[in-house]
């Protein structure tokens, strides 16, 4: 069942993925090469409880750590350790906190000083898919509206979405209905209505988009090997148009890319 949110609703949610892109955005100090993604999930659970908020992914289905750090071939759900940052490598966080009862929840994939030009186009491509998805979420349109738009962005530049894993729509709940695919037909599925908090999260591949589950049950990495990326906004619905809540990331973004 989708729950729509109220203008009150949304203030909170608000708040709370302002607290998610704001810590996203600090991060980006701290991503450099020998630290290790222990060390990252550490300092980021710091962040998110000096806001006053706590850790949504942190014991959720039994996940013991505040944040998904994925390097490289890991697609999503990596689980911070020992592994440690080299130059060249390409870090998703996907971070999410709770205040006040609401969720927050988002992902930026991180370039670590120099990296290969295919790394680079990948994850321009999968930010551009994002955005390409949201302009999309809009009352009267379709769910396949947005997940067509993701697809044909990525896969008409060579990639490939990873279909295992799909975004979400987000509230009093960390995942909520409906489901929103990164792949689909425009004009199907369920209509967009005012008051919709969604959770659009593109994760794209340079390889096939068939992955593997690792045996600790949560890594999931690109079959192949090769690279994957992963961007995630929450968005609310309105008349005037699709609201990003989680804008405060688009800062640190815009630098990497170019």
């Amino acid at each position: 069942m989708v729950v729509l949110k109220s203008p009150r609703e949304i203030t909170f949610l608000r708040e709370a993925n302002r607290i998610v892109a704001e810590i996203l955005k600090r991060l980006v100090q701290e991503i450099v090469p020998g630290i290790t993604t222990g060390e990252l999930d550490r300092i980021a659970e710091e962040m998110i409880r000096e806001k006053g908020a706590l850790p949504a992914f942190k014991g959720y289905r039994g996940y013991p750590f505040a944040t998904c750090i994925s390097v490289n071939e890991v697609v999503v759900h990596g689980i911070p350790g020992e592994r440690v940052i080299e130059e060249g490598d390409i870090v998703s966080i996907d971070l999410g906190a709770r205040w006040k009862g609401y969720y927050g929840d988002a992902a930026i994939t991180y370039p670590v000083g120099k990296i290969s030009p295919i790394a680079l186009k990948l994850l321009k491509v999968t930010y551009q898919a994002l955005h390409e998805g949201i302009k999309n979420a809009r009352v009267g349109n379709r769910l396949g509206d947005i997940s067509s738009a993701i697809q044909r962005k990525a896969e008409g530049e060579g990639f490939r979405v990873v279909r295992a894993f799909v975004g979400h729509g987000i509230g009093r709940e960390l995942h909520e209905d409906p489901q929103v695919p990164n792949f689909g037909e425009p004009g199907k599925g369920m209509k967009l209505l005012e008051g919709m908090t969604l959770s659009i999260e593109p994760m794209v591949n340079q390889g096939t988009e068939e992955v593997v589950i690792l045996e600790d049950g949560w890594t999931a990495v690109t079959r192949d090997g090769k690279l994957s990326a992963h961007f995630e906004h929450t968005i609310a619905i309105t008349r005037d148009g699709p609201e990003i809540l989680t804008r405060e990331w688009e800062e640190v973004v815009r630098e990497f890319l170019g």
